[in-house]
C-alpha cells in the first residue's frame, strides 16, 4: 500500500511539474502567429505551386523559365510540402476548401512522385534516385503525409523506398553501419545518415519490425562516432555545421530516446538543437544565418525548424533548453514579419537572412520562401500548442501593451473571427490584450 502510495504521490509530483512548465512556456508566446502564416502560405502556393501537378518551382510559376530552372528540384520537393502538411492539420476543422485545396496538392505531389528526375527499370515507387539522401528526405515527408491524412498509402510507398533503395546501400567499416551519399558508395556523410536514422526510427514506431529499431541505432551510431571522433563532441553534427543536419539529427536523436529510454539519445537532442540556435557558427545577430542562394542551401531553415518544435512540445525533453527555443523562434517570426513587403501581398517574398528585406530586383527564391514559410508555419504550430495545453486560461492571459495587430487568412483578408488557442484582441482603450479560445 505504501509504494502504491508513493505512486501517486509520484505521478502527482510529476504532472504539477509538466503542468507548470507548459504554463511557463505559454506565457512567452507573444502572438498567435498563424495569420501570419497563412498569408504566407498564401504567397507560397500562389507563387511557387504548379497546382496541376502538385510540385514547386524554383522561381515564381510566372517566370518564363520557372520549369526549366526546376527540372532537377527533388529533395527540396520533401521540404516545400512540409508546411503544407502542418498547416493542413492546423485548419483542416476550421477551414474545409483550403484543406481540400492542401491534400489536394499532396495527392498531386505524390501522383507525380515529387518532381523526381531520375528513373530506374523497375521501379514501381516512382521515387529511385542515385542520391541516397533525396529518398531519405521523401521518405520522412511521405510519413508525413501519412501522419496527416490518416491514409497508409504514403507510408507504405516509404517503406517500399526504404527496403529496397536505401537500406540494402549501407554497410559496415570499423565496426559500425553507414549510408552512402550516393548508390556508387560514395560518401558516407551526415546529410544521409541523420535523415536514414530518422526514417528507420519512424518506420519502426509504425510497422513495429525490429529491423528498423536496430537500423535506426546503428545509423545513428556511426554519426555520433564521427562527431566524438572529428568534431570535438560539441554539438556539431558535421563541418560546417548546417542547420538541417542540426535538426535532423536533433530529431533522430530525440526519436530514439522515445524507442528505447535511453539518456544518451535526449542529451544528444539537447546539444545538437541548442548548438544550432546558440552558436555563432549557425546564427547572425541572434537569428538563424543566410547559408547560401543556392536552392540547397536556402532550404535548409525549412529542415530545422520543425524539430526545434517537436523538441518543444515534447514533455521528455529537457525544459531547460525549451525557454530559449521558444524565444528563439519567435525573434525570428518577428524578424522575418517586421521586413516583409507587406504592401506588395500577395508577392510578399522571403530573403535569404530573415534580418533584412527581401532585394526586389532579385528572382525570388522557392528555397528562401519554403523556409521562411516552414517558420511561420510552425511557430504557429507551437503558439497554438503551448496556448491551448496551458493548465489554466489565467496563467494564459496577460495584458499587452503593444500595438495590436491584424491577422489574415489565406486569402490575404483580415480574420473576423478568432482561432482557436491564442489571439490578440484589441481593447477599448486602444491596449491589446492576449485572450484564449479553447
Amino acid at each position: 500500500m505504501k509504494k502504491a502510495f508513493l505512486a501517486i504521490a509520484f505521478l502527482s509530483t510529476a504532472l504539477v511539474s509538466l503542468n507548470a512548465q507548459t504554463n511557463t512556456l505559454a506565457k512567452l508566446i507573444e502572438r498567435d502567429y498563424s495569420g501570419r502564416s497563412d498569408s504566407l502560405l498564401n504567397t507560397f502556393t500562389g507563387q511557387f505551386l504548379n497546382r496541376a501537378s502538385g510540385i514547386f518551382y524554383a522561381i515564381p510559376t510566372s517566370n518564363p523559365n520557372a520549369r526549366n530552372e526546376s527540372a532537377t528540384l527533388y529533395w527540396q520537393q520533401a521540404h516545400a510540402l512540409d508546411p503544407i502538411i502542418y498547416a493542413y492539420q492546423r485548419i483542416k476543422d476550421t477551414d474545409v476548401t483550403r484543406a481540400r485545396f492542401y491534400k489536394q496538392t499532396m495527392q498531386r505531389w505524390y501522383q507525380n512522385h515529387a518532381n523526381n528526375w531520375y528513373f530506374k527499370q523497375g521501379d514501381a515507387t516512382g521515387f529511385y534516385n542515385t542520391f541516397t539522401d533525396d529518398m531519405c528526405w521523401i521518405c520522412l515527408t511521405l510519413i508525413h503525409i501519412s501522419e496527416a491524412l490518416e491514409d497508409d498509402t504514403y507510408a507504405d510507398t516509404a517503406r517500399t523506398i526504404f527496403d529496397n533503395y536505401i537500406l540494402p546501400r549501407g554497410s559496415w567499416n570499423d565496426g559500425y553501419f553507414s549510408l552512402p551519399w550516393k548508390d556508387d558508395g560514395s560518401g558516407p556523410n551526415a546529410c544521409t545518415n541523420a535523415p536514414g536514422s530518422l526514417v528507420a526510427s519512424k518506420l519502426y514506431e509504425r510497422y513495429n519490425e525490429s529491423t528498423y529499431l536496430e537500423a535506426a541505432k546503428n545509423i545513428y551510431a556511426y554519426q555520433a562516432n564521427e562527431m566524438r571522433q572529428h568534431l570535438n563532441n560539441d554539438g556539431r553534427v558535421e563541418e560546417p555545421p548546417l542547420t538541417y543536419t542540426q535538426g535532423t539529427f536533433g530529431e533522430a536523436a530525440r526519436y530514439l530516446y522515445h524507442l528505447t529510454g535511453q539518456t544518451e539519445y535526449k542529451n544528444m537532442a539537447s546539444k545538437v538543437l541548442y548548438y544550432a540556435i546558440n552558436n555563432g557558427r549557425c546564427t547572425y545577430q541572434g537569428l538563424l544565418r543566410d547559408e547560401g542562394n543556392s536552392l540547397d542551401q536556402s532550404i535548409f531553415k525549412a529542415v530545422l525548424i520543425p524539430y526545434l518544435v517537436n523538441f518543444v512540445l515534447d514533455d521528455k525533453m529537457s525544459a531547460t533548453y525549451k525557454r530559449p527555443i521558444v524565444n528563439f523562434l519567435q525573434k525570428n517570426a518577428n524578424a522575418l514579419w517586421s521586413n516583409l513587403n507587406l504592401e506588395a501581398y500577395p508577392k510578399t517574398f522571403c530573403s535569404y537572412y530573415w534580418g533584412e528585406a527581401f532585394n526586389e530586383e532579385t528572382t525570388p527564391s522557392m528555397g528562401a520562401m519554403a523556409s521562411g514559410v516552414s517558420l511561420m508555419e510552425n511557430t504557429a504550430r507551437m503558439a497554438l500548442a503551448l496556448t491551448g495545453t496551458a493548465n489554466s486560461i489565467d496563467d494564459v492571459l496577460q495584458p499587452d501593451t503593444n500595438q495590436s495587430e491584424q491577422l489574415y487568412n489565406a486569402a490575404g483578408q483580415p480574420l473576423k473571427h478568432m482561432q482557436k488557442g491564442l489571439n490578440i484582441k484589441k481593447q477599448q482603450d486602444g491596449s491589446t490584450k492576449k485572450v484564449f479560445k479553447r
